[in-house]
């Protein structure tokens, strides 16, 4: 599927799970209530996330995001996994991308920022806001975007990016299963798993019916979660 599908698909994912992450029979100790900022960033790092397995492909909107850097980064991502949709395009990079996120978090400080920063970045490009046309100033727009983004979730709580990164890198895999080439989902096994429901990438059925349903569910979803908090902050003050 194209980047943009994937990056909705990863926000509507994580829209939907919002609910789960205030539960604590779920998350035990580091179960959240999420304010409407971290709602939105979690969304954005989700939807970024749902194109990290597509790091892979040397043309996609991930080699595209922050110019030379990010082509070059991809084409050796490439060749070390085995090519397209290959060992990226598995439970087991979603999970350890989720995990690298948390160490992060936990023990990097900075380099936690600059991966916040890096996946933010192929988020808000993904859903659109994207600048493709002349380089280098199509980067360098990209990283101001990306930057700005960052900098206003500096005082947020993100400990919940690990989560949301290896979720959307779950909802990337489970896209790409839908077309007929599939996913080696539990790579190392050479075994894919394609359920073909859109024949053909950047297709009729992708364009006309996979987008549009993707983005009203986000729509729907977001309105949602910001009426429920509403309404929580109403009923809790009265």
């Amino acid at each position: 599927m194209m980047g943009q599908t994937h990056a909705l698909s990863g926000a509507l994912v994580w829209l939907g799970t919002v609910p789960l992450l205030s539960q604590e029979w779920l998350l035990g100790d580091r179960a959240l209530d999420l304010s409407p900022g971290q709602l939105l960033a979690g969304a954005v790092v989700c939807a970024g996330a749902a194109l990290l397995p597509d790091i892979d492909h040397h043309n996609g909107r991930i080699a595209n995001t922050f110019g030379p850097i990010t082509k070059k980064l991809c084409k050796w991502v490439g060749k070390a996994s085995g090519g397209h949709r290959q060992a990226t395009h598995s439970i087991l990079f979603a999970v350890l991308m989720g995990l690298a996120m948390d160490a992060l978090a936990r023990h990097f400080v900075y380099g936690w920022w600059v991966a916040l920063f890096i996946i933010v970045g192929f988020g808000l490009r993904g859903i659109g806001l994207d600048f493709e046309g002349k380089e280098p100033q199509s980067a360098l727009a990209d990283c101001a975007v990306a930057g700005l983004a960052v900098y206003l979730m500096h005082d947020l709580d993100m400990s919940f990016a690990g989560f949301a990164v290896a979720l959307g890198c779950l909802a990337h895999v489970a896209g790409d299963c839908l077309t007929p080439r599939g996913c080696p989902v539990f790579w190392p096994m050479k075994w894919r798993i394609d359920i073909p429901a859109i024949p053909r990438t950047d297709g009729k059925v992708e364009r006309w019916v996979v987008t549009p349903l993707l983005t009203l569910g986000v729509a729907i979803l977001t309105i949602r979660s910001m009426l429920g908090d509403v309404a929580t902050n109403w009923l809790t003050r009265g």
